[in-house]
């Protein structure tokens, strides 16, 4: 059948093609043009598979918690194109050799011993989060995309808990266990996005990006949210990890330090927390042992001359 379906096609296109073409050419243009419907098709998939996780996202915290405000704002990305609309001096960085960056203005967001800390400050359990806590926009478009919709969703789902907490809301945590696809989906999306950005990231680097990481590890940390994540995502987490250390090790271009700054600085936000550490030293121990290994045997060969 599908003999007789390839020779069948081949007498099409012979006796449609037009005249000054060769078959050959005729066949290329024909198959560009499937490609071409079939990548509109996939665009449309996706971003009803986007829309459909919106819903879910938006359809969970409304379950967990009636009271908690859902509305629609630009916050996260008025965030990201402030940053890009007012950049400090960073052209003379990007156009250094990498080997001398004096100026660290590029990474003063991504201080280590802060970051983290302030994060987990801003948890205060007061009522004042219902206010202040950036409202829900899960369906952005434009930059950071790939990061603004997941990391909206899982910071409204923290906030949600630390006010149950302080007694400020009442919520229904038990929905999670009927849902656990919705939350499992969106962190898959934010490590997809994080692992994007680091490799191809552009300059200046955001706050937005720490916030994004840090959201990661309070989820993590979170004693009734981490088993949703830990389970259903070990391995996805497990790959992102190898990724930025692939990262640091693979990047030879001049101009690298920039963005593997960004690259180690994650890496040691994620050492921070307990329930991720030992796997991180044990991934960093395996490609030092690697390279030792490597070393050894050009060390042998060497010899032999």
């Amino acid at each position: 059948y599908l003999k007789i379906s390839k020779l069948a096609l081949a007498f099409a296109i012979i006796h449609s093609k037009p005249p000054g073409k060769s078959c050959r050419e005729y066949t290329e243009h024909l198959a560009k043009t499937v490609s071409k419907q079939d990548f509109g098709w996939k665009s449309k998939v996706e971003a009803l598979e986007a829309e459909i996780l919106r819903l879910r996202q938006e359809l969970l915290l409304n379950k967990i918690c009636p009271r908690f405000c859902l509305e629609n704002d630009a916050s996260a990305e008025t965030l990201l194109d402030q940053e890009c609309i007012n950049p400090m001096s960073y052209s003379s960085q990007l156009e250094d050799s990498g080997c001398d960056v004096s100026n660290d203005y590029a990474f003063d967001s991504l201080g280590i011993a802060s970051d983290f800390h302030q994060f987990e400050h801003n948890f205060d359990t007061s009522k004042h989060w219902l206010e202040r806590a950036p409202p829900l926009n899960l369906c952005s478009t434009g930059k950071g995309e790939s990061l603004t919709a997941p990391v909206q969703f899982l910071q409204h789902l923290l906030e949600i808990r630390k006010l149950s907490e302080g007694g400020i809301l009442q919520a229904n945590f038990t929905e999670l266990e009927n849902d656990s696809f919705t939350i499992s989906n969106s962190v898959s999306q934010l490590l997809d996005g994080l692992t994007i950005f680091y490799n191809s990231p552009k300059f200046p680097v955001s706050n937005f990006l720490t916030e994004a990481v840090c959201v990661l590890i309070s989820l993590i940390t979170d004693t009734k949210l981490s088993n949703h994540v830990l389970k259903k995502c070990a391995k996805k987490l497990e790959e992102f990890k190898k990724n930025l250390i692939q990262i640091i090790l693979r990047n030879s271009s001049v101009n690298r330090f920039q963005a593997l700054h960004a690259v180690s600085h994650t890496l040691l936000l994620l050492g921070r927390n307990n329930i991720l550490r030992n796997s991180l030293i044990s991934l960093l121990l395996s490609e030092v042992r690697q390279f030792a290994e490597q070393l050894l045997q050009t060390h042998q060969v060497l010899s032999s001359f």
